[in-house]
């Protein structure tokens, strides 16, 4: 299976004006296609073929005064950018003709040096490799020195240089893992996912919901208030802007880091993980969206699912139909309703149940019955 390596870099100062060369070469390498080819719709001319548009943008365009400076930096990159244009013009043209699943793809637009985020991807013909001293050759760049995490598992086919809001900047290696099957265990588990406590599992264990969000509120607001102080366009201003964007970078990083070790940790101790296929984008459309957000269910699922696909576990997800709260684990009795503020309740079978470890369990049974069931059905509410 394919996985993405993140690691920090840190280039020099020369690196980092080669860098900021590359990305708006990149920038403009994108806008023209994107130009090249709503002119061409505009005038009721035939579709520009990909082919075409790297001749005219790229090879063409290198000869001209105007874009001669084009020839500074890779050739790779300026492909690269072309593909992306490429993949999303055809992921809008499949969107429209309702190839591609999920919501309804935009068509392309301009890419902006204002934007929060700034990319380029080598590909193994542009001859980037990691030197014996660690570091990271780029053509036209040189070598950049690498924050090495722990080993790449087999040589990289791309590397996709990025650069975020905070202003750092990162090397992601796309490599090819092996499967790593864990130890075989008996254990099994459901996972209820909520608000007032991170995760709930079916055999009693609560894990708190650390709330980086809302813990940082304060530091945000007053860094967001000392921006919008500084008058636009100035210097401090820009420090401003980047100083927000680091506290808010810290807070997704801890975040990251809280949902990496937890779902690590499950999946080493259980041979099959059942959890609810939450609506997210619906619960963030609700007066508890921030709290939703800083969650960060979706991300968690996410981790879980990759990592059991590569360490030989289970993960199944159970319909978010399946009404886990208001179900008896004990009898299956099914209650008429179950209001948010209730968080213990006894069934009339003599069963009193805590409201989270309930629907766990209840997750924990819905799972194993997907899992026996040969049709592959999902487990849905009585009617």
């Amino acid at each position: 299976m394919q996985l993405r390596y993140n690691f920090r870099l840190y280039p020099t100062p020369g690196q980092c004006a080669a860098l900021a060369r590359a990305f708006g070469c990149a920038r403009v390498v994108f806008n023209d296609g994107l130009r090249a080819r709503q002119q061409a719709h505009a005038a009721h001319l035939p579709y520009v073929s990909d082919g075409e548009l790297s001749k005219r943008i790229i090879t063409e365009a290198k000869k001209t005064p105007e874009r001669s400076w084009l020839g500074e930096v890779s050739a790779v990159v300026l492909q690269q950018a072309l593909a992306d244009l490429n993949t999303a013009y055809r992921n809008f043209f499949a969107s429209l003709a309702g190839k591609r699943k999920g919501p309804k793809v935009a068509p392309p637009r301009f890419r902006s040096r204002k934007d929060h985020r700034q990319a380029i991807r080598f590909t193994r013909n542009a001859r980037f490799q990691v030197t014996t001293g660690g570091r990271l050759r780029l053509p036209k760049i040189g070598d950049v020195p690498v924050k090495w995490s722990r080993r790449l598992p087999s040589e990289p086919s791309s590397v996709t240089v990025v650069k975020d809001a905070a202003g750092r900047y990162f090397a992601s290696f796309v490599v090819e893992a092996a499967a790593e099957p864990l130890p075989q265990t008996a254990a099994e588990v459901g996972i209820d996912l909520g608000l007032t406590h991170f995760a709930v599992l079916s055999d009693g264990r609560k894990v708190g919901n650390p709330r980086f969000l809302r813990r940082a509120e304060r530091r945000l607001r007053k860094a967001q208030q000392a921006l919008s102080r500084k008058a636009k366009g100035s210097n401090t201003r820009k420090k401003a802007v980047v100083k927000v964007a680091r506290a808010h970078a810290r807070v997704a990083d801890a975040r990251r880091d809280f949902a990496h070790k937890l779902s690590t940790t499950i999946i080493r101790e259980n041979q099959a993980v059942m959890v609810e296929d939450l609506c997210v984008k619906g619960l963030a459309r609700t007066r508890l969206a921030k709290s939703v957000h800083d969650a960060g269910w979706s991300a968690f699922v996410s981790m879980l699912e990759y990592k059991a696909a590569r360490h030989g576990r289970t993960l199944v997800k159970i319909d978010r139909w399946f009404p886990s709260s208001k179900l008896c684990s004990a009898c299956g009795a099914l209650a008429e309703s179950m209001p948010l503020n209730v968080r213990a309740w006894a069934c009339p079978c003599g069963a009193v149940h805590d409201r989270d470890v309930n629907a766990a369990k209840n997750i924990l049974a819905a799972g194993r019955a997907e899992r026996l069931n040969a049709c592959g059905g999902t487990v849905r509410p009585a009617a």
